[in-house]
């Protein structure tokens, strides 16, 4: 896995695929390797580099906090160590403001830009329900297994099969994060806010979002494609937090269709069945 410094820090990314380049950012707590339900059928069509977010997966842990903009800063570096002037940028859920972020600090490094499950933060944001506020305030009196199992309620919707759910648990297990890190991202997240700043993101943008997410719930994805200029909304029906496994056939459709329109490079649309 490749490594590039960014203030001192390692930073890990990987790539996979041909085509024109995909950044691809995960969330709180999470590594790159969540991305392995979806990132399949993106690098069929393009160049997915994926960054692990300093704190978590191989990256390394410096003291925290850690600033959206810094994170953002991260994964500028990524592209820099890939040779890559700009990319598509698909971002979920803390992923999905650091991209915000990226297409403000960045604006030409910026081709399309994909927000999934994710907030503007600032006054303004629809707050996660309080079942789910507190969980994540209890976490750090849980083991990392305990916290798992607690967020699952919040972060799928309750149609899909427990067994699926423990797909994803198995990816992440071996990468579940310190609390130290969770801590220091979780602080960058509440320090942050793009609510007023979404008026200036210039690149043709797609917001994504699951309409039972209790996490981040829909309201906040509705906001951001209200104020962000011409940026699409797609609900999914039956889908949560985590979207890309709730409903993963139509979560490829939306995105690989959005691509495909702000693509150079004209592809044919395929989803995992």
């Amino acid at each position: 896995m490749p490594v590039t410094v960014n203030q001192g820090v390692k930073i890990h990314w990987n790539e996979e695929g041909a085509g024109e380049p995909l950044l691809l950012i995960m969330g709180l707590g999470y590594p790159s390797a969540a991305w392995y339900r979806t990132r399949p059928a993106l690098s069929r069509k393009y160049r997915t580099i994926a960054l692990d977010n300093r704190g978590v997966g191989q990256s390394d842990m410096p003291p925290g906090p850690y600033p959206i903009p810094v994170m953002a800063s991260d994964a500028a570096a990524v592209l820099d160590a890939a040779g890559v002037e700009s990319a598509h940028v698909f971002g979920i859920s803390m992923g999905g403001m650091i991209s915000q972020e990226f297409a403000l600090q960045y604006p030409n490094r910026v081709r399309s830009l994909i927000l999934g499950c994710t907030a503007a933060g600032g006054p303004n944001a629809v707050r996660a329900d309080q079942d789910a506020t507190n969980m994540v305030m209890a976490r750090g009196a849980m083991t990392q297994e305990e916290a798992a199992q607690a967020a699952i309620p919040f972060i799928y919707d309750p149609s899909t099969p427990r067994n699926v759910i423990d797909e994803d648990l198995a990816i992440r297990r071996p990468w579940f994060p310190r609390q130290e890190a969770y801590n220091a991202q979780l602080q960058g997240i509440i320090a942050w806010e793009s609510d007023s700043r979404l008026d200036k993101i210039t690149a043709p943008t797609l917001v994504i979002h699951g309409d039972s997410d209790r996490l981040v719930p829909p309201g906040n994805g509705k906001r951001i494609a209200e104020k962000i200029p011409g940026a699409r909304l797609v609900m999914l029906r039956q889908a949560s937090h985590i979207f890309t496994t709730d409903q993963p056939a139509a979560a490829q459709k939306a995105i690989l269709e959005f691509l495909q329109e702000h693509s150079t490079q004209q592809v044919a649309v395929s989803v995992q069945r």
